[in-house]
């Protein structure tokens, strides 16, 4: 995956340097929000990247609703998903306490459930990363983009 990224970040590069400052700033921005669309639908399907399935969730014995939740059903929102794009660079990031939240779960580490709450090491599930399909939707965006 991060060879095929690189060979992109390599090949677009050279292209993009070709491009005004404003013309990268606006490919730029119709890039953040496709690939945060891209990025929320896969963490509403509970699918990592390679496209596997999370680990599911254990179960709780206090559920009062029934049934099950949905995993980062508030965290796929834009609010907590935030985008920064300029000529230069495109970033999709969690910020504040939901990139704790995030990050917890994008490495597998150890946090607490709830505030004082006891530690628990969380199953690896990777919230951002890219798929074959977002490096392909990348390269079509600036091959149209290049085209006018």
């Amino acid at each position: 995956m991060s060879d095929n990224l690189n060979a992109l970040e390599d090949w677009a590069g050279a292209l993009l340097a070709k491009l005004q400052p404003t013309e990268r700033r606006k490919l730029n921005q119709t890039l953040a929000r496709e690939l945060r669309r891209s990025q929320q639908q896969r963490i509403t399907a509970q699918q990592n990247p390679d496209g596997s399935a999370y680990a599911p969730r254990k179960p709780r014995k206090d559920l009062r609703r029934g049934g099950r939740i949905k995993m980062f059903a508030k965290l796929r929102q834009a609010k907590h998903l935030k985008l920064q794009s300029d000529a230069d660079s495109i970033a999709v990031a969690f910020l504040g306490n939901s990139a704790r939240i995030a990050r917890a779960h994008q490495y597998g580490l150890v946090d607490s459930i709830e505030r004082g709450g006891p530690q628990v090491r969380y199953a690896r599930r990777e919230l951002l990363g890219f798929t074959e399909a977002e490096l392909e939707m990348i390269r079509d965006h600036l091959l149209h983009h290049l085209a006018l």
